[in-house]
């Protein structure tokens, strides 16, 4: 009984682990790898608290420089269109207007300082005078080329300077002045730096003539109270130095006109494959619309062009010229007996 008793507690004692389920064992995968998930994302999100929590980074903008254009510019005019960078001041808002380079190619006594003052009287331009009537100006190209170069960069300052934004910058230039001896040099110049050309010419040499005498005898007697002027405001003035009659040397005039005229012919020659264009100071006085030609040329908008200067020699020939009837008798019959006609009026 004993015996018996013993066996069935062994098999009370006896307890046997139950068989684990396939169902018990992902769930178990399932948990781990919920767990691990939960791990990475935090992980994750404090890197991101922590980059937030640093002061941002600085972003380095390179602004690149955009060349000054304009959509009024048609292609043919790039070489001729500049937006030149002084170096003795800053253009500010006027660094983007284009500008265009002129010079005025002429002989002395030809109107050229009336005309200047016509295109001067013009808000846009600034024409700066005769700059090479100084010899130190033009005592070899380089120095030449410094001092043209000086006018286009806008940092030849004159009475005639205008604003920053000035859209038309030139100067005087005769023929006698260094620029026919150096032609080559001057028009490969030209064309490089995209300038412009004004012939501007006078058909009647013999009213030149005058005026080269008239003007180069009060350099020396100063008929306005000790005063030279080569050009006058007044009437009154015009009137006193208009008292004066040359008396013209007739052995040389001829001799004289035509070498005029060759140095006319020459510098057309010279300077031929420049953009240019021919003037007279006869059309001009005589045709006021020959001024609105000149401004197209210089791409400027159109304004009324005006002078203060007063013509000095007007009138009759025969009441300018002392000997004027051997200058008349001398002409006559010859290819320059054009100049004793009345080619314009006042």
């Amino acid at each position: 009984m004993a015996e018996d008793l013993c066996f069935f507690n062994k098999d009370i004692i006896i307890i046997k682990p139950p068989k684990k389920s396939p169902a018990a064992l992902l769930r178990m995968v399932v948990l781990m790898l919920s767990m691990l998930s939960g791990v990475y994302i935090c992980s994750i999100c404090l890197k991101q608290l922590s980059s937030y929590a640093k002061p941002p980074k600085l972003v380095t903008i390179q602004l690149v420089y955009q060349p000054c254009q304009s959509a009024f510019i048609e292609p043919w005019e790039i070489p001729y269109v500049h937006f030149p960078k002084p170096s003795t001041y800053d253009r500010g808002e006027c660094s983007c207007n284009p500008v265009r380079f002129f010079a005025i190619l002429s002989m002395q006594r030809s109107g050229s300082g009336w005309f200047e003052t016509l295109l001067n009287s013009h808000i846009n331009v600034s024409s700066n005078g005769e700059i090479f009537s100084v010899k130190e100006r033009r005592a070899n190209v380089s120095i030449i080329f410094q001092t043209m170069d000086k006018v286009y960069n806008l940092d030849w300052f004159s009475s005639a300077s205008k604003n920053d934004c000035s859209a038309a910058v030139g100067f005087k230039w005769m023929f006698n002045q260094g620029l026919m001896e150096h032609h080559q040099e001057i028009v490969e110049y030209f064309n490089r730096r995209g300038v412009s050309l004004i012939f501007l010419l006078r058909r009647n040499l013999l009213r030149r003539m005058i005026s080269l005498l008239a003007n180069s005898y009060d350099r020396d007697a100063k008929l306005l109270n000790g005063t030279h002027k080569s050009h006058v405001h007044s009437r009154t003035e015009a009137e006193i130095l208009a008292k004066y009659k040359p008396t013209i040397d007739i052995k040389s005039m001829i001799s004289n006109m035509k070498q005029l005229e060759e140095a006319t012919v020459k510098a057309l020659e010279y300077f031929m494959s420049t953009r240019h264009i021919v003037l007279y100071y006869e059309d001009l006085i005589n045709d006021r619309t020959k001024l609105v030609d000149v401004q197209e040329f210089l791409r400027l908008p159109p304004r009324s062009l005006y002078s203060r200067q007063v013509k000095i020699h007007k009138g009759s020939l025969s009441d300018q010229i002392e000997n004027w009837n051997e200058v008349n008798y001398t002409l006559n019959g010859t290819q320059y007996d054009r100049f004793l006609q009345q080619d314009y009026k006042m």
